[in-house]
């Protein structure tokens, strides 16, 4: 089986983005699933997801982007950032979120 974790790291700022919502969901045949709701630590961090192991599949994490900036009087260009991925294997699945209020970059992380 398999598990999943996140860290936001705000770029315009040069450190962890605390308090950011991220939500992940599965893909079921006509809808998304939400599998967790939780928040960033104060090290950016989500290291886990409610009811992981995950089983194969495809899955996605929204970030709650516009209201993190807002709660700092920042406007944003991305309201939320939708990240899919296909987890096919077991262990241990790292999605990192790069952000600034007008780009982001990702990438499978370990």
């Amino acid at each position: 089986m398999s598990t999943v974790s996140s860290h936001v790291l705000d770029t315009s700022l040069g450190g962890a983005a605390a308090g950011v919502a991220v939500r992940l969901e599965r893909s079921g045949r006509d809808s998304w699933q939400v599998i967790a709701d939780t928040v960033t630590d104060a090290d950016g961090r989500v290291t886990r997801f409610g009811a992981e192991p995950l089983i194969p599949g495809v899955f996605r994490l929204i970030f709650g982007t516009g209201q993190y900036y807002a709660r700092q009087d920042v406007d944003t260009f991305f309201p939320e950032v939708a990240v899919s991925f296909l987890v096919l294997d077991e262990g241990h699945h790292h999605v990192p979120l790069l952000l600034s209020p007008f780009g982001y970059s990702t990438y499978r992380g370990s």
